[in-house]
């Protein structure tokens, strides 16, 4: 029924996130983490290529995997009308097998909550640290639902050329405390004259973590060395349920 990152999202991804398109900062901060890397780095859930690129362009061997072909052909596009040709995988983190191993492992602005099930993001974390050199970083963002409220709801238009447009309407579904999941329902609609030629229905789940409880996860993988901190500025404790929080983890 549901849809994951089809053609509509992935459209309405690379309008609302372009190449470079820095979030709080983040696309700054991982340049900065990653300035003395001269090994691979694999970018997971690289999406269309917002993040990976200016690695790239930042001298870096990037390499990306991601489960939505939609998601890759718009980062395939995206590299080659740049000059780069990255390894670009289509695959399930959580049974994640690449043919390469990586000094650095990044999953910027929360993507790795979008990994629902509790046991499989464990997995997908031993995967990780499996593809690591020994000495190697996993870096992580893992944000808090602070503003998440049942009930929410909102519509919005993203035109296209030649009398076509594409809508996105919001739903909040859900919010399962006991597991530590939001739902929502993304139904993204494309236009044309005013008439409706394409549908896509996405279900999005959230995972999210108390901080001792991933660092302790963390930790029960075999990482060392685990450092968290707040809104991008390395080394500072997160103190609010707002902060992005990233972990930093070393093999």
């Amino acid at each position: 029924m549901f849809s994951t990152y089809g053609p509509l999202s992935t459209l309405v991804y690379d309008m609302t996130k372009p190449v470079g398109h820095s979030i709080d900062g983040d696309i700054e901060y991982y340049k900065e983490r990653l300035k003395t890397c001269q090994g691979r780095i694999l970018e997971a859930g690289v999406g269309s290529g917002r993040v990976l690129i200016p690695l790239l362009e930042a001298g870096h061997t990037v390499d990306g995997v991601d489960a939505s072909p939609d998601m890759l052909a718009s980062c395939r596009a995206r590299c080659a009308a740049r000059g780069w040709t990255p390894h670009l995988y289509e695959g399930d983190v959580t049974k994640l097998a690449l043919p390469e191993r990586y000094e650095a492992i990044i999953l910027p602005t929360g993507s790795f909550c979008l990994i629902e099930d509790r046991t499989e993001a464990s997995r997908a974390l031993r995967h990780f640290y499996d593809h690591l050199i020994l000495g190697g970083r996993l870096i992580v963002d893992v944000p808090l639902p602070y503003d998440w409220k049942e009930g929410d709801s909102s519509i919005t238009s993203f035109p296209l050329a030649d009398g076509e447009g594409v809508t996105m309407k919001y739903e909040a579904v859900e919010i399962d405390w006991l597991r530590q999941v939001t739902v929502s329902h993304l139904t993204y609609e494309k236009w044309q004259h005013g008439t409706l030629v394409e549908t896509e229905l996405q279900r999005f789940a959230m995972r999210w973590y108390g901080v001792e409880e991933f660092r302790s996860l963390l930790r029960e993988i075999g990482f060392s060395s685990v450092t968290c901190s707040a809104n991008y500025t390395y080394g500072k404790e997160p103190t609010d349920a707002r902060d992005m929080i990233t972990f930093e983890a070393v093999r």
